[in-house]
């Protein structure tokens, strides 16, 4: 198979689909390699590495996406990206189609093969979602902390707090591999953490491991409470099956909490927690409504490319080489996991929550 890696072109995006460590092995595999030109200076791999490892390096993504089969991305097609795909590509990325109406059309009219790497599912773990929602945990923190500074527009209060000073509030939302992490950070910044969950096991789990936390089982009442006296919001609720994010957040609730307090709304890739969360961009992070900060940054691991990038690969190579072995069908047929990711197929949507969003038809991928 012809596999391709396009540069990213979404705003602020330096991570790259591939290195040149996995292409290596796709080559040893009897597979061709097509990287555009610079697609790696970003997370610290150059062309001649690529080259090195068996790549064709060309210079434009419209070069790629006309050799290539499978195309391997981080991130969703940007709008430049739209006329490039047609119905002989396999396109393999994060997609986040819930809130992309728009994207979600053009896949479907190009009969695009879809799959995304949020719903690749091993019974209730997301295995290439895992490693960047560790990042986005461990983030978001260290985000909210500096921005709790008055020169970045926070109500300037130390997360650590002081002597004579109390630690800042750390609310935590949800306490999946985003949020433990988080509550991982948050503990040793010195906040004063709480994580509320909507289940028992994983805030047990959350208590054993960071017994200086607070956990709360989820309620709106309880989530009201701890939003009024929260300094950081961190949002790291996670739908399966890549449903929109609930809207736990209303503007009524927003206006009750303090001003100059910080969301790092971590599920803005599914369309946010709060009412007022829209995707922001490393360049112009944060906005404020109802004088509550908000971090919407949509690709947040972005920041960090060289371990992101080395993170995401390591996970999603053994399902390149799938693809790449036996073809759509054949590795959807051996890999349950891998056929949970595809999304759109043959014109349809094969995702049912992305057809309800949208309103297109569900059908079961044959």
């Amino acid at each position: 198979m012809i596999i391709g890696i396009p540069k990213e072109v979404k705003t602020d995006e330096f991570r790259v689909g591939a290195t040149p460590s996995n292409v290596a092995l796709l080559v040893e595999n009897g597979h061709s390699v097509v990287v555009q030109s610079n697609a790696g200076d970003g997370s610290g791999f150059n062309d001649n590495e690529y080259e090195n490892a068996g790549a064709e390096i060309v210079p434009t993504a419209k070069n790629v996406y006309e050799k290539s089969e499978l195309i391997v991305k981080v991130k969703e097609p940007q709008k430049s990206e739209y006329e490039l795909l047609n119905e002989n590509h396999t396109l393999f990325c994060y997609l986040h189609l819930a809130p992309l109406k728009e994207l979600t059309f053009i896949l479907v009219e190009k009969k695009v093969c879809a799959i995304a790497y949020e719903t690749v599912a091993i019974e209730n773990e997301l295995p290439l979602l895992k490693p960047m929602s560790e990042i986005a945990g461990k983030m978001a923190p260290v985000i909210g902390a500096y921005h709790l500074s008055r020169y970045q527009g926070g109500e300037g209060v130390l997360i650590s707090g002081a002597d004579g000073m109390a630690p800042a509030k750390v609310l935590v939302i949800g306490a999946g591999n985003a949020g433990y992490n988080a509550a991982k950070i948050a503990v040793g910044m010195g906040g004063d953490v709480t994580v509320i969950n909507r289940s028992m096991p994983k805030l047990e789990s959350i208590k054993k491991s960071f017994p200086h936390a607070n956990t709360v089982l989820y309620s709106k009442e309880s989530l009201s409470q701890l939003l009024k006296g929260a300094d950081i919001v961190i949002s790291s609720v996670l739908i399966h099956g890549g449903a929109s994010a609930p809207k736990l957040i209303t503007k009524e609730t927003l206006r009750q909490m303090k001003e100059g307090s910080i969301i790092v709304d971590i599920t803005i890739d599914q369309g946010g927690i709060a009412e007022t969360s829209r995707p922001t961009t490393h360049t112009k992070p944060v906005f404020t409504e109802e004088g509550v900060l908000h971090y919407c940054v949509a690709n947040m691991p972005g920041a960090y490319p060289k371990t992101a990038t080395v993170a995401l690969t390591n996970v999603t190579l053994p399902y390149i080489l799938e693809l790449a072995n036996n073809g759509v069908i054949g590795a959807v047929k051996n890999n349950k996991a891998l056929g949970l990711g595809v999304n759109i197929f043959n014109g349809f949507v094969i995702n049912s929550a992305i057809a309800k969003a949208h309103g297109f038809e569900f059908r079961e991928f044959k």
